[in-house]
């Protein structure tokens, strides 16, 4: 059976971002994954029946530590003669094709799910314009996981256009729409939830899912809530992820907030969302930058109405006025208003939930996606087995 080497730069990322994906292509293929972080790597490997490897690699820029990753790359390609390499994040890309084109992997893939250099100036920007180029330069194709997202690296001329392609309607792994959906949560489970994490039954739910940094939008949202909260005091704000404060902090301002106010609540990470989507009204995600978010799609399915900003991804997934509400980066303004406007008009608030789940049973299939993808691999194997 031919190998298949999937790799990213940390674990979380096979756990979250491609769920269920490795396990699925085990069937057609002999998969690796490839991450750091050895233990829990290996508890990866076991839980989902893949062989691993680990290489030991950071989000942040360190040459050194990337040339010892990419050498020992290299010596493991050379050794199991993959013939499919495919990669995930920026770190993971740079490295990975590296090392796979040192070694003579014939199909070098990798997947372009956000890109944090939109959010850098000066001369790190420059430095990760580079990388980035060079990254693309040596993959075989580059799948961007949004069409903005593709014409974005068009824009920046990172890549020629024929190596490009988005699969599917987007996304790196679609959803699970019968692992998310509302129907699994009884109204006895949500009456629980609520009581357990303090927050009054006839609250109506802003919620939030990722992580809590500058570039989510954290500080217009809070700011945001905290006003609407005045005008509606029966609201409450459920904050679901980590704060980070390495790479991308909130202000003290902010956390203060976040802190005292009592009607916001943070659950830190959760493994699983659901419980916390299934007591909420409306997902509250005013990001600077994404991909192709999960989160915005896991909401849909849960039938929740998204407000997002208009960036790619969630301009993909959001229609303005159908399934959600469309407004512009970093507006604090704008985003007030949205919150204003769906919780004072309830008709269209049950309006955009009823249409949410709809578009991503529609659109964002996970396992539809997996076929999807599978296909791809296929087809790219006849392409070098013929020439």
């Amino acid at each position: 059976m031919p190998k298949l080497v999937r790799i990213t730069t940390i674990p979380l990322s096979l756990e979250k971002l491609l769920e269920g994906q490795l396990s699925f292509m085990n069937d057609y293929f002999d998969v690796i994954a490839v991450s750091a972080e050895k233990e829990r790597l290996e508890k990866y490997g076991r839980e989902n029946g893949v062989g691993t490897f680990h290489v030991e690699m950071t989000r942040e820029i360190t040459p050194l530590k990337d040339l010892r990753a990419v050498f020992r790359l290299y010596r493991y390609f050379k050794k199991v003669e993959p013939e499919i390499v495919h990669t995930h994040t920026p770190k993971a890309g740079i490295v990975g094709m590296l090392a796979a084109k040192m070694a003579g992997v014939p199909i070098r893939l990798h997947t372009v799910a956000g890109m944090p250099l939109m959010e850098t100036v000066g001369i790190k920007r420059k430095i990760l314009e580079q990388v980035e180029k060079f990254t693309y330069s040596l993959a075989y194709k580059v799948y961007p996981n949004s069409h903005g997202l593709k014409e974005i690296i068009l824009k920046e001329g990172f890549v020629k256009k024929g190596k490009l392609k988005v699969l599917g309607k987007g996304s790196s792994n679609g959803i699970d729409t019968v692992y998310f959906d509302p129907d699994r949560f009884s109204a006895e489970n949500k009456t629980s939830l609520r009581k357990a994490w303090k927050i009054p039954e006839d609250d109506l739910v802003f919620i939030f899912v990722g992580r809590l940094v500058s570039e989510k939008g954290i500080s217009e949202l809070v700011c945001s809530f905290q006003r609407l909260q005045l005008q509606f005091p029966k609201m409450s704000l459920l904050l679901v992820g980590p704060f980070e404060e390495e790479l991308d902090p909130l202000s003290p301002s902010i956390h203060r907030i976040i802190e005292k106010h009592p009607k916001i609540t943070v659950t830190g990470y959760q493994v699983d969302v659901r419980p916390f989507l299934a007591i909420s009204d409306i997902l509250a995600f005013p990001s600077y930058r994404e991909g192709f978010p999960n989160v915005v799609m896991q909401a849909g399915a849960m039938e929740l109405p998204s407000i997002v900003s208009d960036i790619n991804g969630c301009n993909e997934i959001i229609s303005d006025g159908i399934n959600g509400i469309v407004i512009p980066v970093k507006n604090e303004k704008s985003l007030f208003k949205a919150m204003e406007k769906l919780v004072a008009d309830e008709k269209l608030r049950m309006e955009l939930s009823k249409n949410s789940r709809e578009k991503v049973c529609k659109d964002y299939e996970r396992k539809e996606f997996w076929h999807i993808l599978l296909k791809e691999y296929k087809t790219l194997e006849q392409e070098i087995t013929k020439a």
